[in-house]
């Protein structure tokens, strides 16, 4: 396999708040035959801890990176059959624990957003500093890459996903570019790009606030893999998976990332019994316990061993019990 970086798996990535997740699922884990599904697992960093530390844990990886999952089960192939990779899509979660842990698991974990080796790999295309096709596929399998988006979607909609997705203040400018550009030469390159999106953005504001690109690429990136589309059936069916006592670990790394797994969290630890009742029914208890309180940040020590921390957000709940009948299948809106 031809890659950019030619360190060994384990020199190439940091895991974001390692310990910080091992020592959240562990307890959950404690027992001979618990399984985690490590929903993200990338290069396997968070996985090889907690197999390292919790003996009786088997981890189910799964990624829709051929390459991550390559990488991830030669580092981690001394465990044996503890560990098995999947191709898979997180959102998929239910198939995968129906077939490889008869449709419960003590633990889940997910670290959202782009893995290091996806931004290490310059020709996989998604960082604005490096110049590459563009493509931003996690699974280069499948689906439409970035230079179809920016060659095919009309302009609202540019608008809309460099707002939503990318919180672009400037996204009609941007869009604009975009459009005026492909009329006589289609979008190929990132740094066409990125030279494009620097020069639609006002040049008093390019001034503060890091590389402008950012934010189009985040946009991007986003609707390639329809990461949020994904996150919010995932979380869902996450926790339905889990057994009781069983814990869920979610690091975010972006405000709408963490908005889908704070709402997620909150519909379970939140009583679903109309307001004003003097006795609380059985069936609308929580049935999750919040393990964090609010969302986790890194602190300077983490900040120190790894800068791809600065942005993340970490999440964890318990399951106390299964959901009321009277839930599933409905959205927090509905519940509200």
């Amino acid at each position: 396999m031809s890659t950019d970086d030619e360190r060994p798996t384990q020199d190439r990535h940091l895991p974001v708040l390692m310990q910080r997740c091992v020592d959240l699922l562990a307890p959950a884990l404690a027992a001979p035959g618990s399984v985690l599904v490590d929903c993200t697992l990338g290069m396997g960093g968070h996985t090889e801890a907690v197999l390292e530390q919790v003996p009786t844990a088997r981890v189910l990886g799964i990624d829709r990176d051929l390459q991550a999952l390559a990488l991830a089960s030669a580092r981690l192939e001394r465990f044996g059959d503890r560990f098995v990779p999947v191709h898979a899509v997180y959102d998929e979660i239910t198939d995968v624990v129906e077939e490889h842990a008869d449709g419960a698991v003590q633990g889940v974990l997910m670290d959202l957003g782009v893995s290091s080796l996806q931004l290490d790999e310059s020709e996989r295309g998604f960082s604005y500093a490096q110049d590459a096709p563009l493509d931003m596929r996690m699974d280069q399998s499948r689906g439409i890459t970035a230079a179809d988006v920016l060659n095919t979607y009309d302009e609202r909609d540019l608008v809309r996903i460099l707002r939503e997705y990318g919180e672009e203040r400037f996204a009609p400018r941007v869009a604009r570019a975009i459009v005026r550009r492909r009329e006589t030469q289609p979008w190929e390159r990132t740094a066409e790009l990125a030279d494009a999106v620097r020069a639609a953005i006002p040049a008093a504001t390019r001034k503060t606030g890091g590389n402008p690109s950012k934010r189009t690429f985040q946009a991007l990136r986003i609707e390639v893999n329809g990461e949020l589309e994904v996150l919010e059936r995932a979380v869902p069916a996450a926790v339905e998976a889990l057994a009781v006592d069983g814990r869920i670990v979610v690091e975010s790394y972006q405000s709408l990332e963490d908005r889908i797994v704070k709402r997620a969290i909150a519909r379970g630890t939140t009583s679903s019994a109309p307001a004003g009742l003097p006795v609380e029914p059985e069936t609308h208890r929580p049935y999750l316990e919040a393990l964090t309180r609010g969302a986790e940040e890194a602190d300077a020590a983490e900040l120190e061993r790894n800068p791809r921390s600065a942005s993340v957000r970490l999440r964890a709940a318990r399951r106390l019990r299964p959901t009321p009948d009277h839930l599933l299948g409905t959205s927090w809106k509905e519940q509200r």
